[in-house]
C-alpha cells in the first residue's frame, strides 16, 4: 500500500520508457505493475506549493498560489511574454532569469498530429515524453525562452499546438514525412532566426509500455468517483491505461492525495 500525494510521473527515456510514481518517500516503478491490479482511493487534495490542504484550483496549485507563485506565470504557457533577458519581473525575477534565460527548443512532435512546441533544452525528452510523442525533430535551439516563443508563435501559423489527448491514447496518428515537414517549417523561418537551426537532422521515436490501445476512452475523475480498481494494461504520456478503456490522468490529478494498492498475483 501506498499514499501521498500525486506529481507526474518521473520518465526516463529507454525502450520502453520507464516511468516512477513518487508517493511521500516511496517509489513505485510503474511498468512493473502493468498486468497487475490496481487500486487508487482519493483522500481529498493538497495543494503542491505551500502543502496545505486546499481544494486544486489548476496545475496541482490552490487559487492563491496559482496566482501568486512564480512557477505558474503567464509565460509558463506562453513563452513569448517572457521578460527576464530585459531584467524586468513578473513575480520574482531570480527564479524567471533561471527559468527562461537557458537554452530552449523549438521542435516538431507528432502526438495526435503533428505540432509545433517550445520547451527547456534540459527537458526536451521529458516533454516529449509527457505529450506521448510517437516521433519527434528539433528546429531551433535559442538562448532563452522569449526568443524560442517568439517562434513558436510565427510556426503556429501553419502548424498546431495542440495534442488532442483521446488520439494520442489510440495511436491515431497521421502518417507525416519529416524531411518534407522540416523543410516546410525552416522555409517559413524569417532569416533573423537562421542562425538558431539545429543543423543536425535527427527523428527520435517512442516506444511507450502499452499492451492494450484502449478503444473508447473513459477519463477516471478521482474527485468524483473516489475509487477505482482496474488492470494495468499501459502507460502512455502521463496516462494510465487501464482494460477496461478507463484511462487515469497522473499529471491532471497532481495535488490529489490517493491511497494506492497493487496486486501482486
Amino acid at each position: 500500500m501506498f499514499n501521498g500525494m500525486l506529481k507526474k510521473m518521473i520518465t526516463e527515456f529507454s525502450d520502453p520508457i520507464r516511468y516512477f510514481l513518487e508517493l511521500n518517500n516511496d517509489f513505485i516503478e510503474m511498468n512493473q505493475c502493468i498486468d497487475h491490479q490496481i487500486s487508487i482511493k482519493y483522500e481529498g487534495q493538497e495543494c503542491v506549493n505551500c502543502n496545505k490542504e486546499r481544494s486544486i484550483f489548476r496545475m496541482g496549485y490552490c487559487k492563491k498560489c496559482f496566482f501568486e507563485s512564480p512557477a505558474t506565470g503567464d509565460w509558463i504557457i506562453r513563452p513569448e511574454l517572457s521578460n527576464a533577458h530585459k531584467g524586468i519581473e513578473d513575480r520574482d525575477l531570480e527564479y524567471e532569469k533561471k527559468m527562461q534565460i537557458q537554452p530552449h527548443i523549438v521542435y516538431l512532435s507528432l502526438t495526435s498530429q503533428l505540432k509545433i512546441g517550445v520547451t527547456r533544452k534540459n527537458q526536451l525528452y521529458t516533454r516529449w515524453i509527457d505529450q506521448g510523442a510517437y516521433e519527434a525533430i528539433k528546429l531551433l535551439e535559442l538562448p532563452n525562452r522569449y526568443l524560442a516563443g517568439v517562434a513558436e508563435v510565427h510556426f503556429k501559423k501553419i502548424f498546431s499546438d495542440r495534442t488532442y489527448s483521446n488520439k494520442m491514447l489510440q495511436n491515431n496518428f497521421e502518417n507525416i514525412d519529416w524531411d518534407i515537414e522540416r523543410e516546410r517549417a525552416l522555409n517559413y523561418l524569417p532569416s533573423n532566426y537562421k542562425k538558431y537551426i539545429v543543423e543536425e537532422i535527427k527523428t527520435t521515436r517512442f516506444n511507450f509500455p502499452v499492451l492494450k490501445i484502449p478503444t473508447k476512452v473513459r477519463r477516471l475523475k478521482l474527485e468524483k468517483e473516489n475509487f477505482y480498481k482496474g488492470l494495468l494494461k499501459g502507460i502512455k504520456g502521463q496516462y494510465l491505461i487501464f482494460e477496461d478503456d478507463t484511462v487515469f490522468g497522473v499529471r491532471a490529478h497532481e495535488g490529489t492525495k490517493v491511497e494506492i494498492k497493487i496486486d501482486q498475483d
